[in-house]
């Protein structure tokens, strides 16, 4: 092999021989691992610290914790995989100390200490905050839809199951169709045994259908998942998906993840205000601005923001009704606060009339009585008078759409900031997102994810020196 380089023999016995810390880099992610989780109060996360009074000594949790986090900062998530990975890890043995968990050892950590796993990420966002990573004044907070444990297949909604029933029904027409042209013939009787033992095989199909109907409509939203019971069902980019809607709020200044949060609701709609809390409580700011895209709109929300002293940008939806039909929208009546009147395009003033209640809100109605001798009125309505409806605290929304104007790039900040790490997660976990089942399992492995991009990120913005003489300081 003269020529090429030469490695060394691997039955050759040294005198002294190497430590293992000299296989590990200096700079190598694992001594932040380390490091990290050595400084953190463990009992007051909620891990036991307790070893057993009787039997085999269990695993500390501090080097269980290590073995996930650098598991999930190296893209291996599975409990079989960091099993193989201890044995043979160079890097994991220096972490653990050559300890090598068994599977069933290391998939009950996780499934054990979830909530104690989710303040660990939170300790690390804490530690980005002492390092001066995040930008207290600004955050993005958007949702996207991670895969479940759970097949399509394996899902029903009242819409599935009234499709599916209907499949079945007509294919058992079908076939008793076809059994009475047999029997009508009398020419095959293997045909007709045939036919017979599908029509069986349907409506025993039919019977089990029927279980999980009632089953489904037991359900406070109306679904089933059979594989995982948390998992719902849910738009994601005009098609169906099974799964999760996590939510985060990102960091402005270095797109890291602030907060989290893994919800089996669907619709954006009710998330805004929670998650902008835990933003600001992260931050531990005063006030606090948050920028979102139009699938937050919600009156109650943006008044829950603004009363937390949270200023939320986000544009309304566009989804007129009478503009699609060729009438005025709602935008082209101008309201007059002094007067709490509103102007019509024509000229003419709505003033108020009644107040009632329309799903828990107070709406105030407005009407002209010129509108019947109207010269415009084809234009505006095709009832007597063109109504407009207001919410009672409907200056809560002029002051976020006037914030909005003030500021129009900012959803062009919302979009390259809190799409980034969505992408990253999603890139690292592979087609299938989740492995874990159930909300709370699915949360803390999320967590995990949320903790090794934060990590990742920060070791690549200020590398492992500074945050370990930080953590030590």
């Amino acid at each position: 092999m003269s020529g090429f380089i030469e490695g060394e023999d691997r039955t050759q016995a040294t005198l002294f021989p190497e430590r293992i810390d000299d296989y590990v880099a200096e700079d190598s992610p694992v001594r932040v691992v380390d490091v990290f989780i050595d400084d953190l109060d463990v009992s007051g996360l909620g891990f036991r610290t307790e070893p057993n009074a009787t039997g085999r000594p269990s695993y500390h949790p501090k080097m269980m914790l290590k073995l996930y986090v650098y598991g999930y900062l190296n893209r291996v998530q599975s409990s079989r995989r960091l099993e193989r990975e201890a044995q043979r890890n160079v890097e994991l043995m220096w972490l653990t100390g050559r300890l090598a968990p068994d599977f069933k050892t290391i998939a009950d950590f996780r499934k054990d200490n979830g909530e104690a796993i989710r303040l660990v990420c939170r300790e690390f966002v804490m530690l980005c905050r002492k390092l001066g990573l995040l930008n207290n004044t600004l955050v993005a907070i958007d949702g996207s839809k991670f895969k479940a444990v759970n097949n399509r297949d394996k899902n029903f909604t009242r819409a599935k199951m009234k499709r599916r029933l209907a499949e079945v029904e007509a294919s058992v027409d079908r076939y008793l169709t076809q059994l009475t042209e047999v029997d009508a013939t009398e020419t095959d009787d293997d045909q007709g045994a045939e036919l017979e033992r599908k029509i069986t095989q349907l409506r025993e199909e039919m019977a089990r259908l029927k279980k999980f109907e009632v089953r489904m409509l037991e359900a406070p939203d109306k679904q089933l998942s059979l594989t995982d019971p948390d998992a719902r069902s849910m738009n994601s980019r005009g098609t169906g998906m099974v799964g999760y809607n996590v939510q985060s709020a990102v960091d402005s200044q270095h797109h890291l993840i602030i907060a989290h949060e893994v919800t089996n609701v669907g619709s954006d709609r009710s998330q805004l205000a929670g998650m902008a809390k835990q933003a600001k409580e992260v931050l531990q700011q005063p006030s606090l601005d948050v920028v979102a895209d139009r699938g937050y709109y919600n009156g109650d929300e943006i008044r829950a923001c603004e009363q937390a002293g949270i200023d939320a940008y986000l544009p309304k939806p566009k989804t007129s009704g009478n503009k699609a039909k060729g009438l005025f929208d709602r935008s082209a009546f101008t309201y007059v606060d002094k007067d709490d009147q509103y102007e019509c395009p024509a000229g003419e003033r709505l003033i108020y009339r009644f107040t009632r209640t329309e799903k828990g809100k107070d709406i105030r109605r407005y009407w002209s009585s010129a509108c019947p001798r109207c010269p415009i009125k084809a234009q505006c309505t095709t009832g007597d008078n063109r109504r407009v409806s207001r919410w009672v605290h409907a200056d809560v929304l002029d002051r976020a759409q006037a914030r909005l104007d003030k500021q129009p790039d900012s959803m062009r900040v919302r979009r390259a900031t809190v799409e980034h790490p969505f992408g990253t997660i999603k890139s690292w976990m592979g087609a299938t997102h989740f492995q874990t089942k159930t909300l709370p399992r699915v949360s803390t492995e999320m967590g995990l994810h949320v903790l090794s991009y934060n990590m990742k990120r920060a070791i690549n913005l200020l590398g492992t020196e500074k945050i370990i003489a930080t953590i030590r300081a």
